[in-house]
């Protein structure tokens, strides 16, 4: 299933969206060295990027009916517990507890293994804000130059 919006950073990461619907959404990653930490298990970045990139999606998931499925969401805050170390594939369920106008309450798990084996790594909750899509026409990434004028001296 492809992503309703185009996220490059969830691409680049390799994020593959299984479900999105009804206040409810689920994304799988097969993890990838370039995903882990030097304990060679999920980077807690990695998994902390896949709770809100699902929690996100399935408080969006309500509005698939709206154009561009309706209002972009912002991360307000995000509380995560690892219970243990995501291996192989991780699978994310993010659910929507309540909405009003503006803001989304959340919550989202990500469990690696399959079937009975299946394990939770980690548990988070998270309150998101829908905003408007704002224009982009023109926007190109900037690099921050620093000027080194007087570095070295006190």
């Amino acid at each position: 299933m492809d992503f309703p919006i185009h996220i490059p950073f969830v691409e680049h990461l390799g994020f593959e969206l299984i479900r999105f619907e009804g206040g409810e959404a689920e994304i799988a990653l097969d993890l990838g060295r370039e995903h882990c930490n030097s304990f060679l298990v999920a980077h807690g970045g990695v998994t902390m990027t896949l709770l809100d990139v699902v929690m996100a999606h399935a408080a969006r998931s309500v509005n698939q009916h709206l154009p561009d499925h309706g209002p972009g969401l912002v991360t307000i805050e995000m509380k995560t517990s690892f219970m243990r170390p995501g291996e192989g594939r991780l699978v994310g369920f993010g659910r929507l507890l309540h909405r009003t106008a503006t803001m989304a309450f959340v919550e989202g798990s990500v469990y690696t293994g399959d079937g009975e084996s299946r394990v939770l790594c980690a548990h988070a909750t998270g309150t998101f804000k829908y905003v408007r899509k704002l224009p982009t026409q023109g926007r190109e990434l900037k690099t921050l130059q620093r000027k080194l004028d007087g570095a070295g001296s006190d």
